[in-house]
């Protein structure tokens, strides 16, 4: 059994990312899930000064414990003006600070959503070609648009398309981990 982590790269308390990061976790069985909520998780941003002066703060090392313990990460990106947020892209510097190949090994299905019709496609292919820096390999990704469309929040994705596009990449994924 391997064991997975799962979260949004979002500090939003209403994140569809984090809605999507649920579903996907209820689809896996047979497996050692861990989902975080990353709203829950307050990091000061990033800077040289904050780091000399007041160190890594115990949440931050946590993370980077649970991303040491997992086989495999399932993370969805949310975007703000076709790019990562400015809060999951702080979160990498962090943790990059702490070691710089902090996803050493590690595979990952990365996932993105939005309102609109690209899905967050622009975050994903941002971090999609940001994460093997840092020592990871993303094995399958997945882009839902239109999330209010194509999302209810009792079925899941409503698209059978989509639907079905979705679980194939997760599945694949999960025969890689």
């Amino acid at each position: 059994m391997a064991t997975l982590l799962a979260f949004a790269g979002s500090n939003s308390s209403t994140s569809i990312n984090f809605k999507l990061i649920k579903y996907t976790v209820s689809k896996i069985e047979g497996q050692n899930v861990q989902l975080l909520n990353l709203a829950n998780f307050p990091f000061p941003m990033y800077s040289a000064d904050y780091e000399r002066e007041k160190g890594y703060s115990n949440s931050l090392v946590e993370l980077k414990g649970d991303i040491e313990q997992a086989d495999g990460l399932i993370i969805s990106v949310n975007e703000h003006n076709s790019n990562p947020s400015a809060y999951f892209k702080n979160v990498l510097d962090w943790l990059s600070r702490l070691e710089l190949k902090f996803l050493a090994d590690k595979k990952v299905f990365l996932m993105s959503t939005s309102g609109g019709r690209r899905g967050g496609v622009g975050s994903l292919k941002v971090i999609e070609g940001l994460l093997p820096r840092f020592g990871a390999e993303v094995v399958e990704t997945f882009s839902l648009p239109s999330f209010h469309d194509n999302f209810d929040e009792e079925k899941g994705i409503s698209d059978a398309d989509m639907a079905e596009e979705h679980l194939k990449k997760l599945n694949e994924f999960l025969t890689k981990i």
